[in-house]
């Protein structure tokens, strides 16, 4: 018989060690778990971080949550899925590109939002609120629901029925810091939050079109200049100038004229997108079932699942917020019907 076609954990992470960047987060070189566990024989630590977000349950649910249009009628609208496998494929040919570690940028990527609320932000919007409304003297935290730390408690708290999914420090890492001011320690992590932003600022543009909450001509023509007319123009422009830039810069960055005519798209989708009427319209009726469910979870707590009770009284609020983000869109529509419209109005 010839020589064997198999390779083991450990020649991988020999093969990373010669091949990566200097700069790159080697399997072999992790900080580890919480739980020491015993090492795979073909997969390093970072590619059992993939597969089990791959196979939790918070990932499946968000094929039914939404990114921006609430209830899109059509099949080509991103949802909160859809967005992830981008966020996943950009930030891959980035650390690809830049020989960084392809398999804890996918990790990271492919868990950043999974703790996103049913209904987009307007559903993060309405449990933020929620939960001020529930303990009004906390004003040293002036946001008490952030998607990116419920995305890290699910990994770490949730999953596996209570267990989490035990994983790696660096993907944690670069999951709680895939938004908000801290960077990540890891550049694989500090691409992820910038192809998050990439993917949403492109996707999203498209998204609106296709809906046809703005045209072609309403978006800025000086961005659209430098960055290119299409979709695909767009994200290439943005990559290449974030690989040129960060292979001689310390962190993860673009070039200045590049990241201005991104930021500069994003502040239109806020302006025109975001915030606009057909976008709104049905925003607060979906604020209004998010904060129903919370409101009436904490006043009827038996009303919960029981395997959703907390064990003990003050760990209710904490418990109500984690099974009301959990819901898709459509279970949360679903529940608040339920619970509140009699049976005999229901369609």
């Amino acid at each position: 018989m010839g020589e064997t076609s198999i390779i083991t954990r450990e020649a991988y992470e020999i093969a990373e060690a010669q091949w990566l960047s200097p700069r790159a987060a080697l399997a072999s070189g992790s900080i580890g778990r919480e739980r020491p566990t015993g090492a795979d024989l073909y997969r390093t630590c970072f590619q059992r971080d993939r597969d089990r977000v791959l196979h939790c349950k918070a990932f499946r649910r968000l094929s039914h949550k939404t990114q921006v249009f609430l209830a899109p009628e059509g099949d080509h609208y991103r949802t909160r899925l859809t967005h992830t496998l981008e966020v996943a494929q950009i930030a891959r040919s980035i650390a690809r590109a830049l020989r960084l570690n392809e398999d804890l940028t996918e990790a990271i990527a492919l868990g950043h939002d999974l703790g996103h609320t049913p209904f987009g932000h307007i559903g993060e919007s309405a449990l933020d609120d929620a939960l001020k409304a529930a303990d009004p003297g906390n004003v040293d935290t002036p946001r008490r629901f952030r998607h990116n730390l419920q995305s890290l408690r699910i990994v770490e708290q949730l999953e596996y029925e209570g267990k989490g999914l035990n994983l790696t420090w660096e993907v944690r890492d670069g999951i709680a810091c895939h938004t908000g001011k801290k960077r990540a320690s890891t550049l694989e992590g500090q691409i992820v939050a910038i192809a998050d932003r990439i993917a949403y600022v492109n996707h999203d543009i498209d998204d609106a079109l296709r809906g046809g909450v703005i045209t072609q001509g309403d978006i800025p023509a000086a961005p659209i200049a430098v960055l290119g007319t299409t979709i695909n123009e767009r994200i290439t422009t943005m990559v290449t100038s974030l690989v040129e830039t960060t292979a001689v810069s310390e962190t993860v960055e673009m070039s200045a004229d590049i990241y201005k005519a991104m930021m500069d798209l994003r502040s239109f989708l806020y302006d025109y997108v975001y915030l606009s009427p057909n976008a709104k319209a049905e925003e607060p009726k979906a604020y209004n079932v998010v904060r129903t469910l919370f409101d009436h979870y904490i006043a009827t707590p038996d009303d919960l699942p029981p395997d959703e009770r907390p064990e003990r009284p003050e760990d209710l609020t904490r418990a109500v917020t984690d099974y009301v983000s959990g819901m898709t869109d459509r279970f949360a529509i679903r529940t608040y019907e339920q619970l509140m419209i009699p049976s005999r109005w229901r369609v």
